[in-house]
């Protein structure tokens, strides 16, 4: 029973993948508004009741990658060492991702990923449906930070500003590529408007977040 249930999942990975790869190549050949759900579950040779089935709204096909990243902020906040705020924590992973041109960082010039940036940043509804994944992030680091007994205002308000700042260094670095810069030549500013905003955010919150995790019981 338990093989059966572990190839039924396979299966609906396999699947979903292949929708979402489908759905990408034929946004970045035609642009997004041109290509329909139809068009997807054409070409990937589902029903759309399928296709809806793996993917809520047609945004969700090109986005749902941002989904593996939710729960990232909380992760790096609750593993964090000792005697590291929160913000810190981010701070110095997000400083790690941009030397290792993670695509999370905007920082990637790699020829698919800045495609792919280019969709989404000149598509308003995918701007718009990426506010639904930030959401979740927000969601799930404010809930990591209450664990710490950080007052539930305080650990929203909080998670809100980590997340939008995150979110807006990732838009200017892309900017920087967009304008022709390579990832190589834009690294310094970057480390530079990392520093500066996690800096900025430092000052207001580190007085209001735990300096490190609670000792485990």
């Amino acid at each position: 029973m338990e093989n059966t249930t572990g190839l039924r999942e396979s299966k609906k990975l396999r699947t979903r993948r292949q929708l979402a790869a489908t759905a990408l190549e034929l946004f970045l050949e035609r642009g997004f508004d041109a290509v329909s759900v139809a068009d997807v579950a054409a070409a990937a040779e589902v029903s759309k009741p399928t296709l809806f089935r793996y993917f809520p709204t047609k945004e969700d096909l090109l986005l749902d990658r941002f989904a593996d990243h939710q729960d990232e902020v909380a992760r790096i906040v609750r593993d964090r060492p000792a005697g590291r705020s929160p913000v810190g924590a981010v701070h110095a992973q997000f400083l790690t991702a941009l030397a290792e041109r993670d695509p999370i960082t905007g920082l990637c010039d790699h020829p698919e990923v800045l495609a792919f940036q280019r969709l989404l940043y000149s598509t308003a509804s995918l701007e718009s449906r990426l506010s639904h994944y930030s959401d979740r992030e927000v969601e799930l680091l404010a809930a990591a930070l209450e664990a710490e007994s950080v007052p539930p205002l305080a650990a929203r308000l909080a998670a809100v500003h980590v997340v939008a700042v995150r979110h807006e260094l990732g838009r200017e670095n892309w900017q920087r590529l967009d304008a022709g810069q390579s990832a190589d030549e834009a690294h310094a500013a970057a480390v530079a408007d990392a520093d500066l905003a996690f800096g900025m955010l430092a000052d207001g919150l580190d007085r209001a977040l735990p300096a490190a995790p609670p000792a485990p019981a």
